[in-house]
């Protein structure tokens, strides 16, 4: 009998729709490239527009209110917003130990509560409120607990469930997260069980942190600016046939100036190359990751799936200011080197002492041609490219137009790895699966189409996809209504014109957040919740 075929799921970090080669963008990403030119690319998966709630949703398979991450790793003291992920659900991991898989994961978790970077001594990971990876389903695990973090000198590392320090010059944790995916590669082909490998990368998330030899490759490449950046990635996304040569690109966002009248030009083209050198850097590690799947004769039975968590990042790191918590990232390196806080351009970006984001212009091309960025949920900051290679089933490089949720993924591997989904585990009785396999459109290649209604909701944003349209709005605005195969790119507003749909979709989006529990934006906390929550960029509640 066959052997069930080993998975890699790998996640990008904050990188936008059009980052990879693959996707039409000038980064080199050859690795990445070529396992979408050998299988199959999605051109409308969707994520849920930030970091917390997709890692909930992609390893639960459910909507991140009911993973217990409505919002962010904040516990507001309400179940639905506790900040971990809710013993209601299962982990893919859990559920493929069921169906004899080893299970393993390198890089960043962010689905365990808060992880306070500047307090990590009397920080407790494995109590009830900061499940570890090992806690929920994971036989090996190595990396972060927190989000964000120094790349030369990242906080809340781990080693299962032992706390490890960096503690070397050479340490970037890129590059680390590849080589401990790869050592646990390795350690799995003397097993007799397949493997489960979750590969969740920080890159290319703020800080602007990279090799000097990989920025080097990238010099003078961005001189032009991010208009003309825009334009050429529009056009080579037609030309890849991943987006309709009848959708008009959306403006240059409202806040990000036109090129030619930025100030600074040279240091705002030296942050783009340091964002394209740290995905450079992930494609390197992914390389090395199917080089070990080829040394061991397991490439063939091996699936690879990856996709971003959400799209391009516009937020600003302000210099000494609160934007974000500089209490919390301003965190001396582990030899005493004191952090470069904020996006000074009087400061080149990618050194280790430095902490810098690439902004709102270079989102903005990094989501071509799509409106608004991380956070939101217009197709900026919810489309994700996203790849799946299985030697051994997938012979053809299809594009596949099937609107698919990253919830959908965990109903796909099920499928993948012949497991049933439970009902209960030990003592605690699981949620339905949310997500819908998309296992027929790999292996049958049948044109199918996803059932159910999407939803979304993330600090006040709000949409809906439902067949070819999508309802969505912004926190306190209208709705506004777009017809998804005329129009992707959102720039003609239908509300007007059809508000028997607009009615429609917004009783079901009524009807969708009554049964999740999602709460108003701001959330108001349960005030016998005595702790400080600090999430996002530019929320914080005190709860006295």
């Amino acid at each position: 009998m066959n052997q069930k075929p080993n998975i890699i799921l790998i996640l990008a970090d904050d990188m936008g729709f059009s980052d990879l080669g693959c996707f039409g963008s000038e980064i080199k990403t050859p690795n990445l490239d070529k396992l979408a030119n050998n299988g199959l690319k999605f051109s409308q998966m969707y994520n849920t527009a930030r970091c917390c709630p997709s890692r909930a949703s992609l390893l639960t398979g459910v909507y991140p209110h009911q993973a217990g991450i409505g919002h962010m790793v904040g516990n507001y003291g309400i179940s639905e917003y506790q900040g971990y992920l809710s013993n209601n659900t299962a982990t893919i991991a859990e559920v493929l130990r069921t169906g004899g898989y080893r299970t393993q994961m390198s890089g960043k978790w962010h689905v365990g509560g808060n992880a306070p970077l500047r307090d990590n001594e009397n920080w407790n990971p494995g109590d009830t409120e900061h499940p570890t990876p090992n806690q929920r389903g994971f036989d090996h695990f190595w990396g972060t607990m927190a989000g964000g973090g120094n790349y030369f000198s990242p906080k809340t590392l781990m080693d299962n469930d032992k706390k490890i320090d960096v503690d070397t010059h050479d340490f970037y944790y890129t590059e680390k997260i590849t080589d401990h995916a790869v050592e646990m590669i390795n350690e799995s082909v003397t097993d007799s069980k397949p493997f489960f490998s979750y590969i969740a990368y920080t890159a290319p998330h703020w800080p602007l942190h990279a090799k000097k030899e990989d920025i080097e490759k990238y010099q003078n490449i961005y001189d032009n600016g991010w208009d003309k950046l825009r334009q050429e990635r529009y056009k080579k996304l037609k030309d890849l046939g991943i987006i309709k040569e009848s959708w008009n690109i959306s403006a240059r966002d409202k806040d990000a100036e036109k090129w030619e009248n930025v100030e600074h030009k040279e240091w705002e083209a030296s942050r783009m190359e340091v964002y394209a050198a740290q995905i450079d850097n992930l494609d390197q590690g992914v390389g090395r990751i199917i080089e070990s799947l080829e040394n061991n004769n397991i490439r063939n039975n091996t699936v690879i799936m990856f996709l971003s968590d959400n799209g391009g990042c516009a937020e600003f790191l302000a210099e000494d200011t609160n934007t974000p918590d500089n209490l919390m990232f301003d965190v001396p390196l582990w030899d005493g080197t004191k952090l470069k806080m904020g996006n000074n351009p009087n400061i080149k970006p990618g050194d280790r002492d430095t902490f810098q984001s690439y902004d709102i212009g270079w989102s903005n091309a990094s989501n071509t041609p799509f409106r608004l960025h991380k956070r939101w949920v217009h197709e900026g900051g919810i489309s994700t490219p996203f790849i799946i290679n299985w030697p051994e089933k997938i012979i053809t490089n299809n594009i596949i137009e099937r609107t698919s949720h990253i919830m959908d993924i965990s109903a796909t591997i099920y499928d993948i790895a012949e497991t049933n989904y439970p009902s209960s585990i030990e003592s605690n009785s699981i949620i339905e699966l949310e997500g819908e396999s998309f296992y027929k459109n790999l292996l049958e290649n049948q044109k199918q189409s996803r059932s159910k209604t999407i939803f979304w909701e993330h600090e006040g944003n709000k949409a809906v996809r439902k067949g070819k349209w999508k309802l969505v709005c912004e926190e306190n605005s209208q709705w506004e209504l777009y017809d998804m195969l005329d129009d992707r790119t959102e720039l003609f507003d239908l509300s007007d014109k059809f508000p028997e749909i607009v009615n429609e979709l917004n009783n079901e989006y009524i009807d969708w957040a009554k049964r999740i529990k999602v709460l108003p934006w701001p959330i108001i906390p349960d005030q016998n919740k005595k702790e400080l929550v600090r999430e996002g960029t530019d929320h914080i509640h005190e709860i006295k």
